[in-house]
């Protein structure tokens, strides 16, 4: 049997192999360089273009258990971070890696868990260490301090892995049981409750305002056109909220995408409320409507007879079979329609806003009596429509009243679109006062890229909206990888030096250093794979470099590792280590809750398919003493 290129051995742990073949997908989208792919269905002949592992996971047909529990623990991920999920997979094939050699060599199940949840504490730990506050970085005069765009081009400063100053210090006491990461396995990977860092590590009574456009260059990741109009949605936030100096604005609920092909990229720009596409009929409409003020109703459900909400939807596949059938009489889904249309006729409402769909019917009998129907409209639009109209959204069109109509709304003509194939017209909807809604026009003359530049926008958009919500980012580029490797290396040769005294600490698992030390060598992989996606270095020379930058720090403490591109040579780019007195600052930066979720649902995904290959292979008998101390229950 064969998944990906990988051969799985049926005398082995067959989940841990699956796993590890899936995540070799995720090895090309690591890394600032960014190399789109096309997938095709070998059945219906389909194609689309991707870019990240995402959305590679996403078009997948992944009928094994290991796959659906690999796209769940991805897609809960990207609901949350809209970024970080290659680097999730890639962890989680490099530790599945781990489990499989440790199993190999005879080590229990329970021993594996053990060590490798206290490799996690470590890099936690390592993590919170060398965690960057945002306060003032970035910041050279108060003038700087302001938030505007950058008129010069954001460059990615250097493909290759960036340095990190200062020195951390290690502390090589044993974990204990109390103070390990707590386990909690499940197949329903919901994000978890991370440290306050705004609070824990930035204690700052009067913290400077950070530099926005520092930031977003070193969090673009390659990323420079998405991160600059993630910069300017920043800008016209602030505009909203003059009055509130006390930290940049960027509400993230109130941006919303609109995707307009047939244009330059270049093209793409962030304007005021919110932009939505209208077909022919619906521009009619809208060209009756424009510039006037309008009374809009808010549905957070469907506009449609067979809608029920959460709970009460009937069974698929299910029809009433009837003995007598009276063709004369019109449907209940006839009589439902025109007593909704009679019920907004009655309202007087100009537009409705629905965050899900809406039937065929409605919307022509609405288009015959002028009223715009806009459907697919983001939950968090309509909670600002609501606050602003002080109307409340309901679910079903029968719930409608006096109450529940706002007033205020506009609708203007922003784009002709009468030479597009499927829409006419592009208008934006906005309220009387000044929100902060924006909508970010993504645009391309490749129809099918537009999904992948969605994707990158919203991508940046949390990295920015995660960096300011924690006030603190870790070193880029791979350089908090290299400090955690660092840290993984002084804790296996505390483990060492405590087997190797006879008065060691008692019940020290001389397993441990084995399992720390192929955890280390996974995060070695993951930052040679970043270097060979350079395409500057083969993967033998950029894990040789890693490791000798890595060796070079453990002979002198007073300098931390670091790896630089060296350019001097376009033709023979190599990776070197750059003199004490070339030594330059971080511009580069990752996010520390995002990263650090992504290794956690990384290694619960591994535990989870490690404790259920187990279970598989040998059963369990909760009596038994062997399975107490082996298996870790859900």
């Amino acid at each position: 049997m064969m998944l990906g290129s990988t051969i799985i051995n049926h005398r082995q742990h067959i989940g841990l192999q699956k796993l590890l073949a899936l995540a070799g997908i995720s090895h090309s989208s690591l890394g600032p360089c960014i190399k789109y792919k096309f997938i095709q269905d070998d059945k219906s002949g389909e194609s689309a273009l991707v870019c990240s592992c995402f959305r590679i996971i996403e078009t997948m047909e992944l009928t094994c258990a290991v796959g659906q529990l690999v796209y769940e623990t991805i897609q809960a991920h990207q609901k949350v971070y809209h970024t970080g999920s290659g680097c999730l997979l890639f962890l989680a094939g490099a530790w599945s890696r781990v489990a499989l050699d440790c199993l190999q060599r005879g080590i229990s199940v329970g021993n594996i868990i053990s060590a490798m949840s206290e490799g996690m504490d470590v890099c936690l730990d390592a993590c919170r260490k060398c965690a960057v506050s945002i306060d003032g970085l970035g910041v050279t005069s108060l003038e700087s301090c302001a938030v505007k765009v950058s008129k010069k081009p954001i460059k990615y400063s250097s493909p290759a892995l960036c340095s990190m100053q200062g020195t951390i210090k290690f502390d090589v006491k044993t974990l204990t049981v109390g103070e390990q990461r707590k386990i909690k396995l499940s197949r329903h990977f919901c994000e978890m409750k991370s440290e306050d860092f705004s609070k824990v590590l930035l204690q700052s009574p009067q913290p400077k305002l950070p530099d926005i456009v520092h930031i977003a260059e070193g969090l673009s990741h390659g990323c420079d056109d998405a991160m600059k109009l993630v910069v300017e949605v920043i800008q016209m936030q602030s505009k909203t909220n003059e009055e509130d100096v006390s930290y940049p604005m960027f509400d993230i609920t109130k941006v919303v995408t609109c995707m307009l092909p047939g244009l330059p990229e270049d093209q793409g720009c962030v304007v005021f409320g919110c932009v939505v596409l209208l077909s022919a009929e619906q521009a009619t409409v809208a060209h009756h409507l424009k510039e006037q003020q309008l009374k809009v109703v808010l549905i957070n459900g469907d506009l449609s007879h067979s809608y029920r909400h959460l709970g009460f939807n009937r069974p698929t596949g299910m029809h009433r079979v009837r003995d007598h059938i009276d063709f004369s009489s019109s449907s209940k889904e006839d009589e439902w329609v025109e007593r909704t249309a009679t019920h907004l006729l009655n309202l007087e409402v100009n537009l409705i806003l629905i965050h899900g769909h809406a039937c065929e019917k409605v919307i022509q009998h609405c288009f015959r009596h002028r009223i715009l129907v806009v459907e697919n409209v983001k939950a968090s639009v309509l909670k600002t429509f609501a606050s602003l109209s002080g109307v409340v959204p309901v679910t079903f069109a029968a719930q409608l009243s006096k109450q529940n109509v706002g007033t205020g709304a506009k609708v203007a003509i922003w784009k002709d679109l009468s030479s597009h194939e499927k829409y006419s017209l592009a208008v934006n909807i906005s309220t009387g006062s000044n929100s902060g809604l924006v909508t970010v026009i993504l645009t391309s003359s490749i129809h099918g890229k537009l999904q992948a530049l969605e994707d990158q926008f919203w991508a940046c958009a949390y990295r920015l909206h995660y960096a300011l919500k924690d006030r603190a980012l870790l070193p880029g580029a791979c350089g908090t990888e290299m400090l955690c490797i660092h840290h993984l290396q002084k804790r296996v040769e505390y483990h060492v030096m405590c087997h190797r005294e006879k008065n060691g600490e008692r019940g020290t698992n001389h397993y441990r250093r084995v399992v720390l030390d192929l955890m280390a060598d996974g995060l070695i992989d993951y930052i040679s794979t970043v270097m060979v996606n350079t395409g500057r270095i083969s993967k033998v020379k950029a894990r040789t470099e890693v490791c000798q930058q890595l060796q070079d720090y453990l002979g002198n403490a007073a300098k931390s590792p670091q790896l630089f591109l060296n350019s001097e040579n376009q033709d023979n780019e190599v990776f070197t280590a750059p003199k004490p007195n070339e030594a330059r600052a971080v511009e580069i930066y990752d996010n520390l809750s995002v990263k650090q979720e992504a290794w956690r649902k990384a290694l619960d995904l591994v535990f989870l398919v490690l404790q259920t290959d187990a279970e598989i292979i040998t059963g369990v008998d909760q009596k038994t003493e062997i399975a107490e101390n082996s298996l870790l229950l859900l």
